[in-house]
């Protein structure tokens, strides 16, 4: 019999079962003050939106993923599994695999970007301070990399700091995102206060109306950007269940995640767009990354505690969201073999290899094949979760039997194809989409001249939907093939 289960995978005891209220609000303030939220706004912005329209934009994504991140979250709190053992359920003791590299891959990803802004956070430190020529430095690009060699040295710098979070457990990263969370409510406040006293008047800072370009219907920009919006945490959505797991009660998780994800990541772009602004006012152009403005703010006290607390920011937003998930969907290829250190480990050593700055640099690659592509794969996982938790099993769970390669969740050879064939169905209508975005923005970076995409328009369209439609298709596919599944083992017994 194979080993399913080693003491990172096993449900949790009531007496691991102690993270209440605030530390689920805290977790999600952790993660959502953070780089990408403050300069999130910018790629609506540049698209057309006036700042009001991308504030709407930016809470009303976050309110429609709390749905699936609070449902999900509900097994977690209930059974005391994380995400790969809750995936066994669905896709079958071996199957649950698929999901979880799915998932894994995808904050593998997400762990490269984020250690790439810690790495440049430190890297403009240094600069600040005198001890970098920046501009230089510029002229020293590593050969292939496409940065230079103190710039890679930062970026290590960070990733040994993430690991030795990793190296540490779930209590450290406990330990960290209580204490960062007040700490970065007050710098986001005071960063807000600034611009406010810079400025002199807010009027000034939010005239600034829609910019559509011409033949572009509103409609036509918000739809994407929405669905890129909810893209942003459609992983944490999945694997919620690996935090609300350590929950002391399912009103703790629902109403932390409620606290916590909507108000902070609409407060924290919001913030951005007004001092971002602001810079137009004081420095007479756009300035979206904060880390560039904090070189140009002040005194090198100033510029060393605001870099500090972004190196915060990023740190604790990395530790919970891109770590904790693959350290226990590698845990789940081999329990026996590989414990959330090891898991946790592969995840950082991936996400150095995954080249992330490309990735963070070029805003169209970020929201439309970044955030929109991962969108489209993991909104119909998301979909079958739901189904079969909800539909199917009515929350009800035989624990014993996901730890078993021989239970009820081994279906064939430990595989539900009903879980398979929902998957490929529910991703395959947006594949021509995200092709179509691939090719634009490998044009775009190479400076090609314009030619028709490979895939008529309507795929574009189609993929603007795509969290939406493959959630929607997965969890009516999944449900009506599962019905089908139970008529016909019946039949065979």
């Amino acid at each position: 019999m194979a080993t399913l289960t080693n003491p990172d995978l096993a449900p949790t005891t009531p007496a691991q079962r102690t993270w209440s209220t605030w530390h689920i609000a805290a977790l999600w303030i952790g993660m959502a003050v953070c780089i990408p939220t403050y300069t999130l706004a910018a790629g609506m912005i540049d698209a057309g939106m006036a700042w009001w329209q991308a504030v709407l934009t930016v809470a009303l994504g976050n309110l429609i993923v709390l749905i699936p991140m609070i449902l999900n979250g509900h097994p977690g709190a209930k059974h005391g599994i994380p995400f790969p053992v809750l995936m066994r359920a669905s896709f079958g003791t071996r199957g649950a695999n698929i999901p979880a590299m799915l998932r894994a891959l995808v904050a593998c990803g997400w762990f490269g970007i984020q250690t790439w802004i810690g790495g440049a956070a430190i890297y403009q430190l240094f600069a600040a301070l005198g001890w970098i020529d920046a501009a230089a430095d510029a002229s020293r690009m590593v050969p292939l990399l496409g940065i230079s060699g103190l710039q890679a040295a930062c970026f290590l710098a960070f990733w040994a700091i993430n690991v030795f979070f990793i190296w540490n457990g779930m209590n450290s990263i406990k330990w960290l995102e209580s204490v960062a969370a007040p700490v970065l409510i007050a710098a986001g406040l005071a960063l807000l206060a600034w611009a406010m006293y810079k400025v002199g008047s807010p009027a000034r800072l939010f005239g600034q109306d829609s910019n559509l370009k011409p033949g572009t219907t509103f409609w036509s920009v918000f739809i994407p950007q929405l669905t890129a919006m909810v893209g942003f945490w459609a992983t944490l959505s999945l694997n919620i269940p690996d935090f609300t797991r350590f929950a002391r009660s399912q009103r703790s998780q629902a109403l932390g995640q409620a606290i916590g994800l909507p108000t902070t990541m609409t407060l924290f772009c919001f913030i951005g767009i007004a001092v971002t602004q602001a810079t137009v006012l004081i420095y007479g152009q756009a300035i979206w990354d904060p880390v560039t403005l904090i070189g140009r703010m002040g005194t090198p006290l100033v510029i060393i505690s605001s870099l500090v607390v972004l190196s915060i920011a990023t740190l604790s937003t990395n530790i919970a969201a891109n770590v904790v998930s693959p350290a226990n969907d590698f845990a789940n290829l081999a329990p026996a073999r590989i414990s959330f250190r090891m898991g946790g480990m592969i995840t950082a050593c991936i996400g150095i290899l995954m080249c992330p700055w490309y990735l963070y640099n070029n805003l169209g690659s970020y929201t439309f094949t970044w955030l929109l592509g991962y969108s489209a794969l993991l909104g119909p996982i998301a979909g079958i979760m739901l189904a079969d938790y909800y539909v199917i099993r009515r929350t009800e769970l035989d624990i014993a039997d996901l730890y078993r390669d021989t239970g009820r969740y081994a279906y064939r050879g430990g595989f539900n194809p009903c879980a398979i064939i929902a998957l490929v169905i529910a991703v395959t209508p947006n594949i021509p989409g995200f092709v179509n975005a691939l090719v634009a923005t490998g044009r775009s970076s190479q400076a090609a001249p314009a030619a028709p995409p490979p895939f008529p328009h309507v795929f574009d369209v189609i993929y603007g939907y795509a969290w939406f439609l493959g959630l929607g298709l997965a969890f009516l596919l999944y449900t009506a093939l599962m019905q089908g599944w139970r008529s016909f083992s019946a039949g065979e017994r």
